[in-house]
């Protein structure tokens, strides 16, 4: 990699992660100043010169939505306009994108607004983290990848299971619905042999926000859960599923999920859950900065670092994304092959 010609931005809504992938690459991070008027507009500009480079672009479209997506387009507009040779987009967390159909008449598909936005603006090409659907890839007229954190999240229940001297055979993942098997099904190709089987929570939602359990489908009596979604917004959908599966005979509940966003109580939720006995844990990456106010006693948040430096490495030299899975993969496989042959 020629560290001269690779320029890296990190815009305000996740700064610590910005710096830290910057860190593992090992590249100064760029400057870009955001001034803000009184009246809410924006203005920013590249202190750095962008001149036929190539540049990265990080930044969460999170809370405060509007206002992170207006900062990232007019940065890219800038950039543009600054004769820069390439603008990839680094989004850890992709606001809107859970509006990617029309569940009723008259509403909107704000993800295909939102990836209209960000291509008219500028944009060469996008990579995201863990989208809430695949589909959202297609609202692109640009490459886009959708890096996914199963890698991670299941590094950290294999560690949860090594660390609390849990039965591999009594482990079993669980999703929170039917739509998330996918996801619990990628994350069982890295823990096979620490994990037996999956269970998933069969729900309803009446109204955006709330949900409501059916049923179990699975054997989770007597099991150690590990509960995996994209997201945590309010907290209700998997509070729900984590009371269920206690209810339905689980030993210890543990909850993973890519994004925190821990709106309205869901942190205290969480909190009072822990407290409860209902669930043992909650772990996020850090794709969201959250705030000091948003954390509780049991939230433990692991880095996608390390992950999206390596992707942007191997996307700068033009060499296959897949095959920084595959390694990973490997690691993976080595520490559960190491574990069960102590045992």
């Amino acid at each position: 990699m020629n560290k001269d010609e690779i320029m890296i931005f990190g815009l305000t809504s996740n700064q610590p992660l910005t710096e830290r992938i910057c860190k593992i690459i090992g590249v100064r991070q760029s400057i870009i100043t955001t001034t803000k008027f009184l009246d809410g507009e924006m203005l920013l500009q590249s202190l750095d010169s962008v001149r036929n480079k190539e540049v990265y672009l990080i930044q969460s479209t999170s809370q405060p939505v509007n206002e992170n997506l207006m900062e990232l387009l007019i940065a890219m507009d800038a950039l543009k306009r600054a004769s820069v040779r390439k603008i990839n987009v680094v989004i850890p967390y992709f606001g809107y994108a859970r509006q990617d159909r029309k569940a009723k008449g008259r509403q909107p598909i704000s993800a295909k607004l939102v990836s209209t936005l960000i291509e008219t603006a500028g944009a060469h090409r996008v990579i995201a983290v863990d989208l809430h659907s695949s589909q959202t890839m297609g609202f692109f007229d640009i490459p886009v990848d959708n890096f996914s954190t199963a890698q991670t999240l299941a590094n950290e229940i294999i560690d949860t299971i090594i660390k609390e001297k849990l039965d591999p055979e009594k482990c079993i993942l669980v999703s929170p619905d039917h739509g998330g098997l996918k996801r619990v099904h990628d994350i069982e190709k890295y823990t096979i042999g620490m994990t037996k089987g999956i269970a998933v929570v069969a729900k309803r939602r009446p109204e955006p926000n709330k949900a409501e359990v059916e049923f179990v489908l699975g054997d989770i009596k007597e099991k150690v859960c590990f509960i995996v979604d994209d997201m945590i917004d309010t907290g209700g959908t998997i509070l729900n599923a984590a009371k269920a599966l206690k209810e339905f005979g689980a030993t210890r509940v543990y909850i993973l999920a890519c994004h925190g966003l821990f709106n309205g109580t869901a942190s205290k939720k969480m909190a009072d859950f822990i407290k409860e006995k209902i669930i043992e844990g909650v772990i996020v990456t850090d794709t969201i900065k959250i705030e000091e106010e948003r954390k509780f006693d049991g939230l433990r948040i692991i880095s996608v670092d390390q992950l999206i430096a390596d992707m942007i490495m191997a996307s700068y030299n033009s060499e296959s994304l897949s095959g920084v899975y595959e390694t990973k993969q490997e690691q993976i496989a080595k520490k559960i092959q190491d574990y069960l042959k102590k045992g």
